[in-house]
């Protein structure tokens, strides 16, 4: 199986650097895309073993999966720079750009058969790179295998849950929005360590430690956050006059303003 990413920058080469770590796929079977050299350049540093090239064309007609890594906006105009290579084909087309429906994709990629193509967007973020990705996975016109084939080089990259459409915007917002969320608590909380007497580094340290040990706990535990942040609270004790706190100042109510706004 040979995977071309068309677009290779910041989630085109997540997604590449992740596949490059995985076994689906090995390094030699991806060729990856872009428009300068220098973007071509940060992928082959990932893995000289990619193959990388700024012709479209040549990187569809070889793949079997084409991820189109685009941004949303010149989707249609890319995808029209190759159409002729791309349908009838039976190759799986999947989109990571925000915003662009399966209709769109499939109308796109072949105006007059649509429903023939096989089309799937799918919704990463940046942890791809480093095998934790939470990516949601939709699609059109594909049948069990080819979505077991998908799901599979997306788990190779940390999990995926396939969903309906409709809630693709609403994973958009909870996890690829939402991973910049995470690192601003980070930031947040890295500051607040240094002004209560660690260094930068040092804080920085502790707090990505104590974020990972949260998400761990409760992937290993399949509990809900409250129990393990009861195991923590004493009575009268300093966890929950901070969590207290946080709240006055709206925090949670922050967090869900920040995720419904991505909508």
């Amino acid at each position: 199986m040979k995977i071309a990413i068309i677009g290779a920058g910041n989630m085109g080469g997540a997604i590449a650097a992740g596949l490059a770590k995985g076994k689906i796929v090995k390094s030699g079977n991806i060729i990856c895309t872009a428009r300068t050299q220098k973007t071509l350049d940060k992928i082959k540093a990932i893995d000289p073993g990619i193959a990388v090239t700024t012709d479209n064309i040549m990187a569809v007609k070889e793949a079997d999966v084409v991820i189109l890594a685009v941004k949303p906006w010149l989707m249609e105009n890319v995808i029209s720079g190759f159409r002729e290579h791309a349908a009838p084909s039976g190759k799986i087309f999947v989109s990571v750009a925000a915003g662009i429906t399966l209709d769109q994709l499939c109308t796109w990629i072949s105006p007059a058969c649509p429903s023939e193509v096989c089309s799937f967007r799918a919704i990463p973020n940046t942890a791809a790179s480093v095998l934790a990705s939470m990516t949601f996975i939709a699609s059109a016109n594909a049948d069990a295998e080819q979505i077991r084939l998908v799901t599979d080089i997306f788990d190779e990259m940390g999990c995926t849950m396939y969903v309906e459409e409709r809630l693709i915007p609403a994973g958009t917002a909870l996890a690829s929005c939402g991973i910049a969320f995470a690192m601003r608590y980070i930031r947040a909380a890295s500051e607040g360590g240094v002004e209560i007497g660690f260094r930068p580094e040092e804080a920085r340290k502790i707090v990505e430690y104590t974020v990972k040990g949260a998400a761990e706990l409760l992937l290993a535990n399949g509990g809900h956050p409250e129990e393990e942040i009861d195991k923590v609270t004493t009575a009268g004790g300093i966890t929950i006059k901070g969590l207290n706190e946080m709240e006055h100042e709206g925090f949670t109510s922050a967090v869900i303003k920040g995720l419904k706004a991505c909508l």
